[in-house]
C-alpha cells in the first residue's frame, strides 16, 4: 500500500509539473469564439451556463437565438429577470414547423443584424449567438460575413456559436470548438421535453 501511495505521489508530481508548465505558457488575454456543435443534447444549455459565468464577473450579456420561436424558456424566464442581459428570440421556430424558406431566412437576417450591433459594442463581454449555425446550413446567411464581423469585435469581447453541424470554416476559425455528441436521449423512449431540461 505504501508503495502504491508512493507511485500516485510521483505521477501526481509529475502531472502537477505539466499543468503548471502549460499554466504559465498560456499568459495571452483576449476575446474567445467558442462553437458548441454536435448532435447531442447540451449546446445551448451550455452557452447560458457561460452567461451566467459572465454576468457573475460583472459583464454585460446579449444573447441572440436564431431559430427558437418560444419565449416561455426557463433560461430567458431567468436571464431576463438579471441585470446587464439583453435577450432576443429572433426566430420563427424550426425549419419542419414554417414549411417556409424566405420567412426563415429573413428571420435569420433580422437576427443577424440585431447581433451585429452587439458586435460592434465593447460594453457587452459575451455575446451568445444561439442555433446560428442552422443559417449556414440553409444558405441563410454568408459565413465570410459573419466571419469578418467576428475578425472586427472588440477585442475582449467573447462569443460562443451554437448549433449542428458547425461549418469548417467556422470550427477553423474558433479558439475553442466542442462537439456533442448523442449517446443516449429520452426523446428517444418516448420523453416528452420535460421543463427545466429542455427548456
Amino acid at each position: 500500500m505504501e508503495d502504491r501511495d508512493q507511485r500516485h505521489t510521483v505521477r501526481m508530481q509529475r502531472k502537477k509539473s505539466v499543468v503548471d508548465a502549460g499554466i504559465a505558457a498560456a499568459q495571452a488575454e483576449r476575446g474567445l469564439l467558442l462553437i458548441h456543435t454536435g448532435n447531442g443534447k447540451g449546446k445551448s444549455s451550455a452557452a447560458f451556463g457561460l452567461v451566467a459565468r459572465a454576468l457573475g464577473h460583472g459583464m454585460r450579456v446579449a444573447v441572440v437565438q436564431f431559430v427558437k420561436s418560444r419565449t416561455d424558456t426557463g433560461e430567458e424566464g431567468f436571464f431576463r429577470k438579471q441585470p446587464n442581459v439583453d435577450w432576443h428570440v429572433m426566430g420563427e421556430g424550426f425549419t419542419w414547423e414554417t414549411q417556409d424558406r424566405e420567412r426563415d431566412a429573413a428571420a435569420a437576417r433580422a437576427a443577424w443584424d440585431v447581433a451585429r450591433r452587439y458586435l460592434s459594442d465593447s460594453d457587452f463581454g459575451l455575446v451568445v449567438l444561439d442555433e446560428m449555425t442552422y443559417a449556414f446550413s440553409y444558405g441563410w446567411l454568408q459565413l465570410d460575413e459573419v466571419l469578418a464581423a467576428l475578425r472586427a469585435r472588440p477585442a475582449m469581447q467573447h462569443v460562443v456559436i451554437t448549433g449542428r453541424a458547425a461549418p469548417s470554416g467556422l470550427i477553423d476559425a474558433a479558439d475553442t470548438v466542442t462537439d456533442m455528441t448523442m449517446v443516449k436521449h429520452a426523446y428517444k423512449a418516448g420523453v416528452k421535453a420535460m421543463p427545466g431540461v429542455e427548456f
